[in-house]
């Protein structure tokens, strides 16, 4: 397995490639001003957003599941004001097309391709440095705020270096042994995942807490910890309960509050954010989870617009590694999608698919979870496979609020196509227009080193060296500045 404790300084990275001749729009401007971003500039703290599975369909099937049905209009969303462009998500060739969590991770992390499952590492499996690493050798704050646990694919990429995304163990050790000039890659790390940091073979929590991190076992906990302190946040054995589960309906945005209130400082900070479940929802074929967590992150982006807002020096980047399950508004045919059948919900269709077992009306249980009146005949059909394996019920359920939506879905899997990019605040141009997910590392590191990404014209291949924004792009003001997944815990 890879594992170096002492790390090699990382090469300064080459820039993005914006490509020209995609114009911004007037209303994209008005945005920028509307949310009070800063257009031109290096930004001091850089807050990255991987929203784990999240294809285009997503963001389009939340769009309308929280518009207002009295109003002919359907009303913009946040993710409709900060979109600037799309990223290219394919792994090295040794993996074909279809990049898995781990490699796309890893090209996000630290913009180099690899192959599906490589944690950190190139396909030769040699250790590649990433941007929270860079970050934290320039004397920033670094942390992750994730909803899986924190040796998943995302936050591992941006820490570990294994050849395997499955080696949860040995992802965690590097997370205490990995260092960067004797100091830990992160300051704060918060998720699930305690099992992985106290077991009978290392207590790594314990090695933490002994370094004088403070440790948070709960989200009121976590409220406690004094500003500025270095914080794990371990809040379930493995991932933190899907939304729809959980006692804290916002608990993305939570999350993040706290890094942040730990982050900040005078020399800036590099802040993970990771909506994870959105890809599970999707590996599931679940939309209801599928719109609650995007809904946890809608909420989650919200508050950072707000936060750009108040510290216009700060550079927040979305996008997501991957599109999960093929999602179709409308299916079979049916020019429809009703999305108001979900908005009810007080559990997911996993809980409600394994309690229902124990009800005596088991229709008339999962109609009271899921908010809404049934039929006779919806209710005896849900009565129907009340005493089958829980499998079988959760799909049932899944099957149920499909046809009620008409939702489709093509694959319990990844999909190849490209993911859409948002960004706002200080230098978010250099993001726009397509571009690989390599290159938003590559604008990462840049920046991080204080200079402003190179433009490279797409028409001469001549690279400018301008400031981070395409002439082409901007108004004349802003040109001066593999895996099994129930065994591995749904690590596609």
């Amino acid at each position: 397995m890879i594992k170096q404790f002492v790390r090699t300084s990382l090469l300064s990275c080459a820039s993005i490639a914006v490509l020209a001749g995609c114009g911004i729009t007037e209303s994209m401007t008005e945005s920028a001003s509307a949310t009070g971003t800063q257009t031109k500039g290096v930004p001091k703290n850089i807050i990255m957003v991987v929203a784990d599975g999240m294809g285009p369909a997503y963001t389009t099937a939340y769009r309308n599941y929280v518009d207002d049905p009295s109003t002919p209009k359907i009303e913009s969303v946040v993710f409709d004001d900060i979109l600037v462009g799309n990223a290219s998500t394919y792994p090295a060739q040794v993996s074909g097309y279809v990049t898995d969590s781990a490699a796309a991770a890893t090209a996000l992390a630290t913009g180099v391709k690899s192959y599906n499952g490589a944690i950190g590492v190139d396909v030769n499996k040699q250790p590649v440095n990433s941007v929270m690493y860079h970050a934290k050798s320039k004397g920033m704050r670094t942390g992750l705020a994730v909803t899986s646990q924190i040796v998943h694919a995302t936050p591992a990429s941006y820490i570990a270096h294994n050849e395997s995304r499955k080696n949860y163990n040995e992802i965690a050790e590097d997370f205490f042994d990995v260092r960067v000039d004797g100091k830990f890659v992160a300051d704060v790390m918060l998720g699930g995942g305690t099992s992985y940091f106290e077991r009978d073979d290392r207590d790594i929590l314990a090695q933490f807490i002994d370094a004088g991190y403070e440790y948070a076992d709960s989200y009121n906990r976590l409220a406690s910890v004094p500003a500025g302190s270095n914080v794990l946040g371990l809040f379930a054995p493995v991932a933190l309960p899907a939304v729809l589960d959980d006692k804290r309906k916002n608990r993305l945005e939570y999350l993040t509050q706290y890094a942040i209130k730990h982050l900040e400082n005078d020399n800036g900070f590099f802040l993970l954010v990771e909506a994870s479940q959105v890809d599970w929802a999707g590996h599931a074929n679940d939309i209801a989870s599928a719109m609650a967590e995007m809904h946890d992150l809608a909420q989650t982006m919200e508050y950072l617009r707000d936060y750009v807002k108040a510290h216009p020096d700060t550079l927040v980047v979305l996008t997501a590694d991957h599109s999960t399950g093929g999602l179709t508004i409308g299916a079979n045919g049916d020019y429809r999608w009703s999305p108001e059948h979900l908005k009810s919900m007080s559990a997911s269709a996993m809980t409600i698919a394994l309690e229902m077992a124990n009800e005596e009306n088991p229709g008339e249980f999962v109609a009271q979870k899921l908010g809404l009146s049934l039929s006779e005949e919806e209710l005896a059909t849900l009565d129907s496979v009340s005493n089958q394996d829980d499998e079988t019920r959760f799909m049932a359920v899944k099957t149920f609020l499909d046809t009620k939506t008409n939702t489709g879905w093509t694959t319990g899997g990844h999909t190849g196509v490209d993911v859409e990019v948002f960004a706002f605040g200080a230098g978010y141009q250099s993001l726009m227009g397509q571009i690989d997910n390599t290159d938003i590392a590559k604008t990462i590191f840049s920046f991080i080193d204080k200079k402003q990404p190179v433009i490279i014209d797409s028409d001469s291949n001549k690279v400018s060296e301008k400031v981070s924004t395409n002439i082409e792009l901007t108004s004349d003001e802003d040109d001066d500045g593999l895996c099994d997944f129930k065994e591995d815990w749904r690590c596609n």
